[in-house]
């Protein structure tokens, strides 16, 4: 085992070691944070509160060109593990821990090489991936949009912070005023060493039909009972995803539909008044996600009588076809750049969509397969730690990070 290795997995260890399950949303300043900067001396850093579990911390050593973005969240543990989750085990191929693979490992990574390079680096970790809720990435956009094309790099240093609001609004600054500006972004993630240009958006979606309350002994019109209304609904939407099986992008086929969830009646001989529903939906880069929505509203008829989007997740890389090629190829040619071998599309969303659509270059990079992701036992292979480890520490050393 390489030094770099053992000072990963020990970072690794006191990263699992801490609770940062996403829900219950209880993760605060302290704690992972504390852990956090008291490994990076020499680096500016700031931390930033947004409430409701949502907390970054941007740490900036020297003029880098690009930023690591690792989230520190994890899903919450299962009935299933073997063991407990927040200790770290670590086997002849393999360490095993909660968010070891998604995507503590990643950070503990990025750790081992801040400590042994001085080279210019940023990262920003964040802890709200997991929830639905994108509040670190979208308030760290405001802070620090991407620069207009042909614009010169920011000077200067960041100040060491935390701000305590729940719901801070800070302000982008100007060119003259940044600390620091960024040229793409490499958004941790379980890709298997491999630079994952693409990926589908996801949409979640509640909805709620509405009937009357009566006995169910009588003939009933299609709007009498919400609950058929829903059934009926799902059987369209089923029938609906199955027809998009020929669409392709980049490797990926169709449609990714979802019924999660459907909740209404009182009992068997009730006509059900009302009946919620959720669902969710992965489409392509190519597909047009509010037709699609419109679409899936108008399925049926009567038509829902509410039809509420609560989650919007846009396709990497984002924006029109022409946009989104455009981003492809930079995000290419960086990875090219960098010596990163380029993979396959893939069908899991990551928040390098939020930072490909407010205009940065933005790609997926990071050890493990998603495979073993929000998996019991969740492990990622000391090898993919390795290599990712080695990359980081090439990237920083030679100046490119």
């Amino acid at each position: 085992m390489t030094p770099l290795l053992q000072s990963t997995l020990e970072h690794l260890k006191a990263l699992v070691g801490f609770d940062t399950r996403n829900p219950p949303r209880e993760i605060g300043t302290g704690g992972i944070f504390d852990y956090l900067r008291a490994q990076l001396p020499g680096f500016d850093v700031t931390v930033t509160d947004y409430g409701a579990g949502a907390v970054t911390l941007h740490a900036v050593r020297g003029a880098p060109k690009r930023l690591f973005n690792v989230h520190l969240d994890t899903v919450p543990d299962s009935p299933h593990w073997s063991a407990d989750p927040h200790v770290l085990r670590v086997t002849a191929d393999r360490a095993i821990g909660l968010g070891a693979c998604d995507i503590k490992g990643a950070a503990a990574a990025l750790l081992a090489v801040a400590n042994v390079t001085d080279g210019p680096m940023a990262m920003l970790f964040s802890t709200d991936e997991e929830a639905n809720d994108a509040r670190c990435i979208a308030g760290f956009l405001k802070a620090f949009p991407p620069l207009p094309p042909g614009e010169g790099r920011g000077e200067g240093s960041g100040e060491a912070g935390i701000t305590g609001d729940t719901e801070p609004s800070p302000q982008p600054l100007s060119r003259g005023e940044r600390g620091y500006a960024y040229d793409a972004v490499i958004v941790a993630e379980p890709t298997k060493g491999e630079a994952v240009l693409a990926h589908r958006g996801i949409h979640s979606v509640l909805m709620r039909f509405a009937g009357h309350a009566g006995h169910a002994s009588g003939e009933q019109k299609p709007s009498d009972s919400a609950l058929h209304q829903a059934v009926r609904w799902g059987d369209a939407a089923l029938d609906f995803a199955a027809a998009q099986s020929h669409e392709r992008f980049g490797g990926l086929t169709g449609l990714r539909f979802n019924i999660g969830r459907i909740e209404g009646g009182i009992k068997a001989n009730m006509i059900a008044p009302t009946t919620e529903v959720r669902f969710g939906f992965r489409p392509l880069p190519t597909m047009d996600p509010e037709r699609m929505l419109e679409n899936l509203r108008t399925l049926v008829e009567p038509v829902p009588a509410e039809f509420t989007e609560t989650f919007r997740g846009d396709s990497l890389p984002a924006g029109d076809t022409a946009t989104a090629e455009a981003r492809r190829l930079a995000a290419r040619d960086l990875a090219d750049e960098l010596e990163l071998p380029i993979g396959n599309a893939v069908d899991f969303w990551t928040e390098a969509a939020l930072f490909s659509a407010a205009g940065y270059t933005a790609f997926v990079y990071g050890p493990g397969d998603i495979a073993q992701a929000h998996t019991a036992d969740e492990w990622v292979a000391l090898d993919q730690l390795q290599h990712y480890a080695d990359t980081l520490h090439r990237l920083v050393a030679r100046g490119n990070a």
